[in-house]
Parts: C-alpha cells; sequence; structure tokens
C-alpha cells in the first residue's frame, strides 16, 4: 500500500503493485509470439537471443521495483541495475550503430554503447520519475508505445525482407505494451484504484527504451529515437531540470522535490484529472508535430524536431518548472561560492604550514593572531584562568580596531586546555559574515582545524572529559 506522505498527492492508502498486472499481460503475449507459429514466427525466432535478453533484463528491473514497493531499497542499487540490463542488451546487439537522417548516416562506433546505455537507463529513470499523478505514467508511456507503433509500421512499408520482418516485430511488441498499459490505464485513472509503482514504471521504461533502441539499430534513422523522445518530452525533460535543479542546490540528484512539472500544474491550480489531461495534450501535440519527420525531406523533419522541443521547454518556463534566468543566476552563484571555498582552503593550508613552525605560547598567538586577519575575523580573544582565580585576556582586533561597524557575525567560544592542569583557557573568535552563513561556518570550521593540529591543543585527553560549548550567535 502507498500511504500518504509529503510527497504524495492522494489522501489515502493505495496498492501500488498494479505494474505485476502490466508486467503478466505484456510479457505472456510476447511469450506466445516466440513458441506459437504464425507467419513470423521464423523471424522471431532468428532474434530470440535480443529477444530474450530484453525480457530477461526488463523482468530483473520489475523484481527489484516489486522488491522496493515491498520492502524498500536504495535508488542507487536501481540504478545499478539498469546499467548491467542495459548493458547486457549492449553485449547481444541491441544498441545504437548509426544516428541517420534523410540519405546520409553519421556511424557512431564505440560511441554506440554508452549513448545506448545512457538511452535506456535516462529514459527508464524519466519514466519512474513522471508517476505522480493518476493515471500520468500510464497515459504518456501510451502514447509513447503508439507512437512507436506507428513508426515501425510506416518503416516496414519501406523495408523488405528481414528489415520489414524487423518493424512488424516491433510494431506487435509496441502495441502489446500498449494493451496493457491501456487495460491498467481504467484503473489508475484519477480517482486511482490502484498505481503502478516502482516495478511497473521501471519496467515500462526500460522496455520503451530497448523497444526504441531496437528501432533505431535496424533503420538507423534518427526519426527512431526522436519520435519517442517527443512523446517522453515531458518526463525526459522534468528529469534533466529536476537533476539540474538539485545539483544547483547541492543536493543528491535522488532526492526527492515536488518542484516537478506535474507538481507545478497544481500549484497553478488544476486539479489531478485536468493536470493530467494537458500533458496528455502535450504530448500528443509534440508527438504529432514529430510525424512530419516520417513524411518529409531533412530540412522539415529538423524544423518539426525543433519546433517539438521548444513547445516543451517553453511550457516548463510557463508553468514555473525551469527558468533561465534563475538556472544562470544558480550557476554563478554555485561558481562563486566554489571559487570562494577553494581560496578558502588555499588559506588554510597555509596557515597549516604556519601553525606546525610555532611552538610555545607566544608564538602560538601571534599564528593564531595571523589566522584571524587572513581569515576575515573580527576579533579573537584569548582568556586564561589560573587557578588562583586570576584572569588574564588578549585580545586580537581586525583592521577597522571598532565594533560600531561590525553588522553580522558568528561569534564561538571555544575552551580547552594546552596541557596544563592549572589554567583553563576560553578561546572566542567573531567571524565575519560577508557573503554567506555557510563562508563564515566553513572559515570556523578550518580555523578548528587548525586548533586541533596546533601544538597547544595537540594534548586533546585534558579536553575531553570537559564538555566544549558553541555559542553561534547573529547580530
Amino acid at each position: 500500500m502507498d500511504y500518504p506522505g509529503i510527497r504524495s498527492v492522494h489522501t489515502q492508502a493505495i496498492p501500488r503493485i498494479g505494474g505485476v498486472a502490466i508486467y503478466l499481460s505484456a510479457t505472456c503475449v510476447i511469450l506466445a509470439l516466440l513458441f506459437l507459429d504464425h507467419a513470423g514466427s521464423g523471424r522471431f525466432r532468428e532474434l530470440r537471443l535480443q529477444i530474450i535478453a530484453l525480457l530477461g533484463s526488463a523482468t530483473g528491473i520489475f523484481l527489484l521495483g516489486l522488491i522496493d514497493d515491498l520492502r524498500g531499497m536504495p535508488a542507487r542499487c536501481k540504478f545499478a541495475a539498469e546499467l548491467l540490463g542495459a548493458g547486457a542488451l549492449c553485449l547481444v546487439g541491441v544498441r545504437i550503430n548509426g544516428i541517420g537522417l534523410g540519405g546520409s548516416e553519421i556511424s557512431l562506433g564505440w560511441l554506440g554503447c554508452p549513448l545506448t546505455i545512457l538511452w535506456i537507463v535516462g529514459v527508464t529513470n524519466a519514466v519512474n520519475m513522471s508517476d505522480g499523478l493518476d493515471g500520468l505514467a500510464a497515459g504518456v508511456t501510451a502514447i509513447a508505445c503508439a507512437v512507436i507503433a506507428v513508426f515501425a509500421l510506416h518503416s516496414s512499408t519501406l523495408h523488405a525482407g528481414a528489415a520489414h520482418a524487423n518493424d512488424v516485430m516491433m510494431a506487435l511488441f509496441s502495441l502489446i505494451l500498449l494493451g496493457s498499459l491501456s487495460g491498467f490505464l481504467i484503473f489508475n485513472f484519477n480517482p486511482a484504484k490502484v498505481f503502478m509503482g516502482d516495478c511497473g514504471s521501471l519496467f515500462v521504461g526500460f522496455t520503451i527504451a530497448s523497444l526504441s533502441v531496437m528501432c533505431v539499430s535496424k533503420s538507423a534513422t534518427l526519426v527512431g529515437l526522436a519520435l519517442p523522445a517527443l512523446a517522453l518530452g515531458i518526463p525526459i525533460f522534468d528529469t534533466l531540470f529536476s537533476m539540474l535543479r538539485r545539483f544547483l542546490e547541492r543536493r543528491s540528484l535522488f532526492a526527492p522535490d515536488r518542484s516537478h512539472f506535474h507538481h507545478r500544474l497544481l500549484e497553478l491550480g488544476l486539479n489531478q484529472r485536468r493536470a493530467v489531461l494537458a500533458i496528455y495534450a502535450v504530448t500528443l501535440l509534440a508527438a504529432g508535430l514529430g510525424l512530419f519527420m516520417m513524411i518529409g525531406d531533412r530540412l522539415l523533419a529538423l524544423v518539426a524536431f525543433g519546433v517539438a522541443l521548444g513547445l516543451i521547454v517553453l511550457l516548463f518556463h510557463v508553468v514555473g518548472a525551469f527558468g533561465l534566468q534563475d538556472t544562470l543566476a544558480r550557476l554563478q552563484q554555485k561558481y562563486r561560492s566554489a571559487r570562494r571555498q577553494h581560496e578558502e582552503q588555499r588559506t588554510f593550508e597555509n596557515l597549516q604550514l604556519r601553525f606546525r613552525q610555532v611552538h610555545g605560547g607566544s608564538p602560538w598567538w601571534q599564528a593564531v593572531c595571523e589566522a584571524a586577519q587572513r581569515m576575515d575575523f573580527a576579533w579573537v580573544s584569548l582568556k586564561t584562568v589560573h587557578s588562583d582565580g586570576r584572569t588574564e585576556t588578549e585580545i586580537w582586533r581586525g583592521p577597522d580596531g571598532s565594533f560600531a561597524h561590525l553588522s553580522r557575525l558568528i561569534t564561538m567560544t571555544i575552551p580547552f586546555q594546552n596541557g596544563e592542569p592549572t589554567c583553563a583557557y576560553e578561546l572566542e573568535i567573531a567571524i565575519r559574515v560577508n557573503g554567506s552563513f555557510e563562508s563564515a561556518s566553513h572559515r570556523g570550521t578550518l580555523f578548528g582545524r587548525l586548533l586541533d593540529d596546533s601544538e597547544v591543543t595537540a594534548h586533546q585527553p585534558s579536553v575531553a572529559g570537559s564538555q566544549s560549548e558553541i555559542l553561534v550567535n547573529s547580530r
């Protein structure tokens, strides 16, 4: 059961292993085509190795997804399984050897294998991530299956012999998957009675990606990948923009969020049903424009492909799922942050050498003052409490020499001992917040490492028995 959570749109528990129905209904018919006698059975048997590899890899992906639905599984394990499955298909010849448009063809050579793996794994995860609303993933992938079937049937009219049989086989496989998805969609459309879960979305995504590769590997035409890419344009771009967004936010690429395309539609005021129907309409429009690639010349095909891609990207911008200016601003911010941290790290490494050369209290205090100046501290205070109650305080202040101009500071108080049981020491530092709190805290962390590495704080056993207190104050 899929219980409502922070990422969920549904409000009650719903079964989530509906992918079992999709898998069984599709594989049973495909297996029947392999072992029953019919007009194309001879050609099917010739490609039995590739078909068995496809079914075996897809079955493995399905089983891992089922385990994830039942018990949970790390995303990295599923990702590794997708890589293995795509690699197994490449070994048996299911790979993109060349891409052609019009009368010319570009041979990919050894690049065909990594491109195939990237395509299969990318589409698989795109379909998996799109399964966020009732009927969304099932409907979009059903359209993609229909597009692949149309392309395969169109190619069969242009080919003869073995190539014709290959096209017919791809069309049959696509129609079989389309049938299973259509039957499942009856129970999955809003309000959903069952979800396909990871077992269904991973299986469907992996199978569709593999079928499109088998189409393009036989026809060596760009349309074989372009049409499925347009039909799956919303999930694919949603995945790309989500990964870019997480990268810029410095989060894991597998981290969940609520900024997907369908989430944005819901935030605009659409309910689940209307949001899904809107995505259906965009998918049909993009796929319809892509169909012109089959009937036009090279220029018309490129124009149709570019217009369809531009339409999809424009819609992402309109709903707020992707903004060019915001992305560029985040890229610049990330670059500045990385450059600042690199400079801070270089300063720290130079100061490390400086601290390792000092011995005794006075040289050590001078090294502390030098570190404070180079790390842009406002002040450093060293307080020494003797056993007889006497207190000594040494203070270093920044170049401005005044506290009146300090607006934003992070202060840290660090009690420690330097091996003398008769005295207690307390070091207070004030770090300027110039740019971000993260930069200030990073400089404080590096300064703490200098203390750990210095000779005065080398007697850590005397500090371990006491509880260090760190006070963080912003003013």
